[in-house]
């Protein structure tokens, strides 16, 4: 019987990929001179697999095992009428991610080809940040961010990610149930960046709504309200932090010695937080389910081997929480890894795809600490905040299963369901039940155990500030 993570595995049952003559209808010629045999050209759009529908975010493995079957890239749509190539082989996502030669990063090019309405135009359209530009533009850019973040000193974060998951546990800690995405692992994120960023608690709804549509893109009408609430929502912070600047990052972003506009730091700003708020409530709510789901884990929460850093890392390679995404167009027309890319063709990096190409990696091996799986990305634009995630996640994580030590989950693991969506992998919910804690019980509980972070006000931007940009 065939794996549906080998080569040979036939197209998931009921995949739109049966409709057409099999992966040479796809495959680009092996003696092509010109990029007249291109696979799109080929491909019938009604069989092309769809990154967006339910069917492939239950199953996504077992799609990307029939693509790999057309070669290191294969065609696919990521929303209505919106196709691209997609990069489900781990060499050819390395060779791609780290040369800024042949490929750009800049899809105003593509956005002409591409329904102005489309869903995915929030994640894809261009935008004058370090994630949509090159060379000496995007190195200007990205400095601003990596400075300002060096600013934020470790034992600060964990003390505030301590202080925002204990705010959390509080409102359902009573009722022995919660829902681990919706009640906790998409909300920490948020509070962290809304006070990171100088912004009051009471913004995170407004924040969480706006990125969740972003990276959901339902339809286009919902794609593009929660793209101008993001934006209305950035705005209103920007505009607090020129009246009265803070120890905060908003702060650092306008005082950098790079010296960027307000046009120019509002981008930065909105690219930070939207890099950083889903995926990181992804990355906290699969590393969960992981620890909930498997014995190994469970037998272990209140002590034993394995940590919540063995499961991020099993995520990180197994369900990296953005599976398709480093959106580039080669600068020319470029035969790549065996097929021919058109300039300017929008191509996608399966981080998921190309770090199981092999086969899902085991805990043993996730536990290696190796950190050659690409959920990072790779080169010049790999995420410049790794080790402020990392913070995030493992002390979130170890702070629920410290107060709640015989959490577990209130429905079996395979009835688990995942949001739809080309870009993210996101569990939809994460029921989990424990015994109920109450603020008036004996001993330490996370309503008197955690005090508020101390933000130093005597520390302003004028007094500590982002290194030179020289």
């Amino acid at each position: 019987m065939t794996s549906p993570h080998q080569p040979g595995a036939t197209p998931p049952p009921g995949c739109p990929a049966h409709a057409h003559d099999g992966p040479d209808a796809f495959a680009a010629p092996a003696d092509a001179a010109a990029p007249a045999g291109h696979p799109l050209d080929r491909a019938d759009r009604d069989s092309l697999i769809r990154l967006y529908d339910p069917e492939f975010a239950a199953d996504p493995h077992r799609y990307y095992a029939h693509l790999r079957q057309y070669g290191a890239l294969a065609p696919v749509e990521i929303a209505p009428d919106v196709t691209a190539m997609l990069v489900t082989d781990y060499r050819a996502a390395l060779d791609l991610l780290n040369d800024d030669t042949t490929w750009s990063k800049d899809s105003r090019d593509w956005m002409r080809t591409v329904p102005a309405d489309s869903q995915v135009m929030p994640m894809l359209g261009w935008r004058p940040n370090a994630l949509f530009n090159d060379g000496e533009v995007h190195k200007r850019y990205r400095q601003v961010i990596t400075d300002s973040f060096q600013l934020v000193e470790p034992h600060e974060l964990r003390a505030r990610v301590r202080h925002a998951a204990d705010t959390l546990i509080q409102n359902f800690g009573a009722s022995g149930t919660v829902d681990l995405v919706s009640e906790y692992a998409q909300l920490l994120p948020v509070l962290m960046f809304n006070n990171l960023f100088g912004m009051p608690d009471a913004y995170g709804p407004q924040l969480i709504a706006a990125i969740s549509g972003l990276m959901d893109g339902a339809s286009p009408e919902e794609a593009n309200a929660a793209n101008a609430a993001f934006e209305a929502y950035i705005m209103e912070m920007v505009g607090s932090k020129k009246a009265q600047r803070g120890p905060d990052l908003t702060s650092w972003f306008l005082d950098h010695p790079n010296g960027l506009s307000d046009e120019e730091v509002i981008p930065q700003i909105v690219l930070t937080m939207a890099a950083g708020n889903e995926p990181l409530g992804n990355l906290i709510g699969n590393a969960l389910s992981r620890m909930l789901s498997d014995d190994r884990y469970y037998s272990t929460l209140s002590g034993g081997a394995l940590t919540a850093q063995d499961a991020i890392n099993e995520v990180l390679w197994n369900d990296p929480p953005m599976a398709n995404y480093s959106a580039h167009y080669p600068r020319r027309d470029v035969f790549f890894h065996g097929t021919w890319v058109r300039a300017g063709q929008l191509v996608l990096v399966s981080y998921a795809a190309a770090n199981t190409q092999y086969g899902n990696v085991s805990l043993e091996q996730s536990r290696s600490g190796s950190g050659a799986h690409l959920s990072w990305a790779s080169g010049p634009h790999a995420c410049p905040v790794q080790r402020h995630a990392l913070v995030i996640v493992t002390t979130a994580i170890e702070r629920l299963t410290a107060w709640l030590s015989d959490i577990e989950l209130a429905v079996p693991s395979d009835e688990l369901t995942w949001r739809p969506g080309g870009f993210q992998r996101a569990l939809a919910a994460l029921p989990a039940r424990f015994t109920p804690i109450t603020p008036d019980q004996a001993g330490a509980t996370p309503w008197n155990s955690s005090p508020s972070p101390s933000t130093r006000p005597e520390q302003t931007s004028t007094q500590k500030q982002p290194a030179s940009a020289n």
